[in-house]
């Protein structure tokens, strides 16, 4: 394996680690579930800026920052557009959820860009987002199932996948396969 790509793996773990020491220490907060999806919601992007970063990838850097301007002009404008209370009946403002949206923006963005490996954990954590934005009463099922929509849309959109190995899950509803690319 590729020194570099070692070193990135690592900064990105420990990166992640560090971020998620911050959402498990912030734990002990009224509720748990909703603070650790607060701080998620930052992490996702930060992993993958810092991937982005690691690769020295001015091109992923543009991509994403396109995909999370798109996901935010989006979400914002149909916030503002449709006046929809949220569960607790805090404010009009809930459709659709913006923590959802740019947490799966994000996922898609690093799967997108550099494959499953990283893209996995990243849609399971921006998976957990959604859930504690119901579970804590600030959206609807709805609601998030559109910021998901939203965000992946938006980065399926402007990303392309990054040179090197790519890993993909295929499927046609007999078969599965696992395909492994590589891009020079």
């Amino acid at each position: 394996m590729n020194r570099n790509l070692i070193l990135i793996a690592i900064t990105v773990v420990v990166f992640s680690a560090y971020f998620f020491g911050l959402a498990c220490r912030s734990l002990y907060a009224a509720d748990n579930i909703q603070t650790a999806g607060d701080v998620l919601m930052f992490v996702l992007p930060a992993t993958a800026a810092g991937l982005t970063f690691g690769h020295c990838d001015s091109t992923g850097a543009l991509q994403l920052g396109e995909s999370l301007g798109v996901t935010l002009g989006a979400t914002y404008a149909l916030k503002y557009g449709i006046n929809e209370t949220r569960p607790n009946e805090r404010d009009n403002h809930a459709f659709p959820s913006a923590h959802t949206s740019v947490s799966f923006s994000s996922a898609e963005f690093i799967r997108k860009r550099y494959g499953l490996i990283y893209g996995g954990p990243s849609y399971a954590l921006a998976t957990f987002v959604a859930y504690s934005r119901v579970e804590s009463r600030e959206h609807y099922i709805h609601d998030v199932a559109a910021g998901a929509a939203i965000g992946i849309l938006s980065s399926y959109l402007f990303t392309k996948p990054y040179k090197g190995v790519d890993v993909r899950l295929e499927t046609d509803g007999k078969y599965y396969s696992l395909n492994f690319n590589l891009k020079w």
